[in-house]
């Protein structure tokens, strides 16, 4: 602030503003309470955790920080503006975003209009581990709401590396190591483009990019994010078209400043279509993301998407009719297929309080023996090498599974053994005191649910989640 700017000079935002720049930031309850101080207050407030939060991220350069001192909010055309390499040539021939399907776009992702994608979101990009190491299969996912996108993206390279690439039955964790940054890429593009396809109903994908200029401008029932109105969208109707042109253009997947995530996720809407999303939905689900701790994440109707094709809100097999009635618009939409990707879910708090959902068949035995786990609301992946393990019931009394939590301080992938005839864990459980995550680790709990009273062996790795 200039030093003979007086308190008086300071118009307090309106409280809609207010409400706006505290939804890009961590802590919204902190700042619901200060939408009822002084306009100065407020504006110091926003000031000073601004530049807290800006020292935390290294990518933030000094312009940037000055920006925000100088006016005191979130300018999205300056924080996340695109470098031009991430940019394609307007007469590519793809098809013009119209703001008639931007809005429409974003009631199907926030419920509104008027919301944008934070910082956290625009920065996310699908990001390998160092290629020639043994965890170059590996996304480093951030404690972010995109973490559930590249856990499943991640559980779909996994598949491609293992199963598909080669077409082999009986892989080894060796497919996974030592992959170069092209092997990289290719396998992130054919990853992309199976769910893409697979959304689209096996004969449609759509692929969503970058030209430098808007198509449009902010309306009045639509807010303007210098993003989302400069997308061009690119039909196929061939997947090995379709992935090679992911291959062409996975830079714009793939590095920092691409907005990676965010492009993935409207292409996935988009090869859906917004008229079949609103057609998978139901009467608890009407719309893909939800707005917690002033950061957006995943609803359980995006996770099915990218798994089956079918953004299904409920994890249970088939559609039920809720006891209100027996009307079609009541139904609660579960899994119809089952997926090439599996999903676990366990959280400590939900199985305390008795609401845990129990996951259907068509989702804990998947077709192949991978499986996205959401584990107290953080999100992961187990899979394994042979399968067999899904199709024959000998080889689940014992048999090996691998884990990766997405983190940078995993440094290995762990190897887990289980055993499903062995229920010593119960005994063991019961003499051991102390934290309860030691007597019952996440991990272990999210692989009973498939495996009801498996013991395991973490071969040396301490426990952890």
């Amino acid at each position: 602030m200039d030093k003979n700017q007086t308190q008086g000079d300071l118009a307090c935002p309106p409280r809609m503003e207010l409400e706006e720049i505290a939804s890009k930031i961590n802590d919204l309850d902190k700042w619901r309470s200060i939408f009822s101080s002084q306009g100065l207050e407020v504006s110091k407030a926003m000031i000073q955790t601004q530049e807290n939060l800006k020292a935390d991220e290294e990518s933030e350069d000094k312009s940037e920080t000055l920006s925000i001192k100088k006016h005191g909010y979130f300018p999205s055309n300056i924080l996340y503006s695109i470098p031009k390499e991430f940019i394609v040539a307007a007469d590519l021939g793809g098809q013009p975003i119209s703001i008639e399907m931007a809005v429409e776009l974003k009631k199907i992702l926030f419920g509104n209009t008027f919301y944008t994608f934070n910082y956290e979101w625009k920065k996310s990009f699908f990001k390998f581990c160092n290629p020639f190491t043994n965890m170059a299969y590996s996304l480093e996912a951030e404690k972010t709401g995109t973490r559930a996108i590249q856990m499943a993206v991640q559980g779909h390279i996994i598949k491609y590396l293992l199963f598909t690439k080669n077409g082999d039955e009986h892989s080894s964790l060796q497919n996974l190591q030592e992959l170069s940054q092209k092997q990289q890429e290719k396998a992130l593009a054919a990853a992309l483009a199976d769910i893409l396809w697979t959304a689209g109903e096996r004969n449609k994908a759509t692929i969503c990019l970058i030209t430098n200029d808007p198509y449009f401008t902010q309306g009045p029932d639509y807010k303007a994010d210098n993003f989302t109105e400069r997308l061009q969208l690119f039909e196929f109707v061939d997947k090995e078209i379709l992935e090679k042109f992911l291959c062409a253009h996975i830079y714009c997947f793939k590095n920092d400043g691409c907005h990676g995530v965010i492009l993935f996720l409207y292409s996935l809407l988009f090869s859906r279509t917004l008229l079949r999303l609103q057609d998978d939905l139901d009467i608890t689900t009407t719309h893909l993301l939800q707005f917690s701790l002033g950061n957006f994440s995943a609803r359980q109707a995006l996770i099915n998407l990218m798994l089956t094709g079918r953004a299904s809100p409920q994890v249970f097999n088939g559609d039920q009719v809720s006891d209100e009635g027996n009307t079609e618009h009541q139904a609660r939409h579960g899994v119809l297929v089952r997926s090439d990707v599996g999903f676990l879910h366990w959280s400590r708090e939900e199985m305390q309080q008795d609401r845990l959902p129990r996951v259907g068949s068509m989702l804990k035995t998947p077709k192949f023996p991978i499986w996205l786990c959401n584990i107290n609301g953080t999100y992961s992946v187990l899979f394994g090498t042979n399968m067999s393990l899904l199709c024959d019931w000998k080889m689940e009394h014992f048999f090996d599974l691998y884990f990766y939590n997405g983190q940078l301080s995993q440094s290995k992938t762990v190897h887990l053994t289980i055993d499903t005839h062995s229920h010593h864990w119960e005994e063991q459980s019961k003499a051991d005191e102390g934290d309860i995550e030691k007597r019952f680790p996440s991990v272990e709990m999210t692989v009973r649910t498939k495996w009801d009273g498996a013991a395991i062996n973490w071969h040396g790795t301490v426990p952890f989640y």
